[in-house]
């Protein structure tokens, strides 16, 4: 049997600890969802161990040097959710939000729940199959956890009480994530081998699939209302949205769902053309191109600001509804957009020319654009919080669509942006897939994504900033120059960069809260709160071998909202 040092490693510790607390928080209306949680958790991490243990699951082909994140990333996900249940409990009692928005994050949990469980349950089967592991104690306590937790969920779903739902369509709901997070991960892991853990997979492919789901049931409610001639029936549903999250829910998931389209448009181009998808690449590269942005602009221009326009009611095309919100405050707005483009064009072409002639580390360099975040995202968080949601969400538009130019190497520019990206990866990267620009922007995004609506906790939407533009960063840094103390005999990470990153993050909440101050919201009675949110992200960042720019913010904007 493993020792106990073994079991419980640094990042256990760390992800037990912030479970603990979360669990610590809920009031009796979520004690149901507590126990999912906690029985959530034990499954992961015994999963884990036994995982870890036995090297069963290195057929999935996962990024080399990172441990499996099994707990982490199954975790991560339903915390959040419960996190934010636990606001909305409170803005509930002051009468401050409606019940529908509650029930309707209620099933969101319970959806991402049973995605999380589903995924385990695939990941079981996969070690089942081993002859050594068949009989094994941890593979069958880890699943009877699974099925225990998936009894609560079961029960919980069907005896809950959501406005406008039956319970066996709520189950068939939630089951419905679960299937579409094992298809999903699957195909992720076996088209991208060796760019993410199980736990970055898992938090991923759990995530599309929610923002899919949502985006699905703002469809089926706007059809439901039409058919049944009731036109506040997405309010009633408690899934109304805003003009800004449905052009960006929109735009990402488009264009998530492009290469789809595109594959099956060349699988019919092939057809036609009597040849093979290798000559076309070789001898049509223009056609192969022109096919790509023509079918690129369809999506973009036409379909997708069509359903746009279904589920919300638009008065005009949403891109035109665009230029008119950024030029209804003109001098703000275009000044920060020209800000913007000013340190986005100096940084990288500063950092570009560095990185290939500097023999400075390239994890070291990469610390910059995080500063580099912090003076864009802060000034506008600040004064354009409205703002700044829009652009969050077309710059990740902007990296979605470089990226699929990239992987597919659309002439002329394919091969142009692959070299130009190749210059600022790391060991987490790889050629086929880029990911830490993506990570760094929504660990940026999400906390403020996430607080809009109701929010009685200002420091919330700073999470990722703060985390990832001043924490992260500092830790690395001090940690490079002067750590000499280390957490692990096999880490890299030293005691002394992870107390510069706590330092520097309470240092920047001292000044931050001040201005912040115009909210009528007194922190001070809730310092220990902030002071455990940053010492417990400050500790993630010092044990995990995952891509922490994706777990930090997230968990830290949890802990904030408690």
């Amino acid at each position: 049997m493993a020792s106990s040092s073994s079991l419980l490693n640094g990042e256990r510790a760390v992800v037990l600890l912030f479970i603990s607390q979360v669990l610590y928080s809920l009031p009796i209306s979520l004690m149901f969802h507590g126990v999912a949680l906690s029985l959530l958790a034990l499954a992961s991490l015994f999963l884990e161990i036994r995982a870890e243990a036995s090297d069963s699951l290195s057929q999935l082909r996962t990024r080399p040097g990172a441990s499996s994140g099994i707990l982490l990333g199954a975790v991560t996900l339903p915390t959040v959710i419960l996190s934010k249940l636990i606001q909305l409990s409170r803005a509930l009692s002051l009468g401050q939000v409606k019940i529908e928005e509650l029930e309707y994050l209620t099933l969101q949990y319970w959806a991402t729940s049973a995605s999380c469980l589903s995924v385990l349950i695939f990941l079981c089967l996969i070690i089942w199959r081993s002859p050594s592991l068949h009989s094994d104690w941890g593979l069958k306590f880890s699943l009877s956890w699974i099925l225990l937790d998936a009894v609560v969920c079961s029960v919980s779903v069907a005896t809950s009480s959501e406005t406008g739902f039956y319970p066996a369509l709520k189950l068939l709901w939630v089951l419905s994530h679960g299937f579409a997070a094992v298809k999903l991960i699957q195909h992720c892991l076996c088209t991208f081998p060796s760019c993410a853990s199980i736990g970055e997979a898992l938090l991923v492919t759990v995530g599309i699939v929610l923002y899919l789901g949502d985006m699905l049931a703002s469809t089926i409610a706007k059809v439901y209302g039409l058919l049944m001639s009731s036109e506040s029936l997405t309010e009633e549903y408690g899934i109304s949205r805003s003009e800004i999250s449905i052009i960006i829910q929109g735009l990402l998931l488009g264009l998530l769902l492009f290469p789809v389209f595109f594959k099956f448009i060349l699988q019919t181009w092939k057809h036609f053309m009597k040849t093979d998808y290798a000559k076309a690449r070789t001898y049509n590269d223009i056609g192969l191109s022109l096919i790509f942005f023509t079918s690129f602009g369809l999506i973009l221009i036409v379909i997708i600001p069509s359903w746009m326009q279904f589920v919300h009611k638009f008065h005009m095309h949403p891109f035109i509804w665009v230029f008119s919100f950024v030029f209804s405050e003109p001098l703000k707005r275009l000044s920060l957009c020209i800000y913007w483009v000013c340190v986005v064009f100096v940084s990288v072409l500063r950092f570009y020319n560095i990185s290939k002639s500097s023999k400075i580390e390239r994890i070291l360099l990469r610390k910059y654009y995080h500063l580099m975040a912090v003076s864009m995202f802060l000034p506008a968080l600040i004064f354009q919080p409205k703002f700044l949601d829009l652009a969050f969400g077309a710059a990740l538009a902007v990296f979605l669509a470089l990226e699929i130019i990239r992987i597919w190497r659309i002439w002329p520019l394919g091969q142009l942006i692959h070299q130009f990206m190749n210059a600022f990866t790391d060991h987490r990267d790889s050629d086929l897939l880029i990911v830490s620009h993506f990570s760094l922007l929504l660990g940026c995004a999400l906390p403020i994504w996430m607080s809009s609506g109701y929010n009685d906790r200002p420091l919330a939407p700073f999470a990722g900033i703060l985390s990832l533009g001043i924490g992260d960063t500092m830790a690395s840094m001090v940690g490079h120059k002067y750590g000499v103390l280390r957490w692990s005999k096999t880490g890299k990470k030293t005691i002394e960069g992870t107390a510069a990153g706590i330092t520097s993050v309470l240092a920047a909440c001292s000044v931050l809260l001040p201005l912040l101050a115009s909210t009528g919201y007194i922190y001070t009675q809730h310092w220990f709160s902030l002071l455990l949110a940053v010492t417990v992200s400050g500790l993630l960042e010092a044990y995990t071998a995952q891509l922490d720019n994706a777990f930090i913010p997230l968990v830290f904007y949890s802990l904030l909202c408690l």
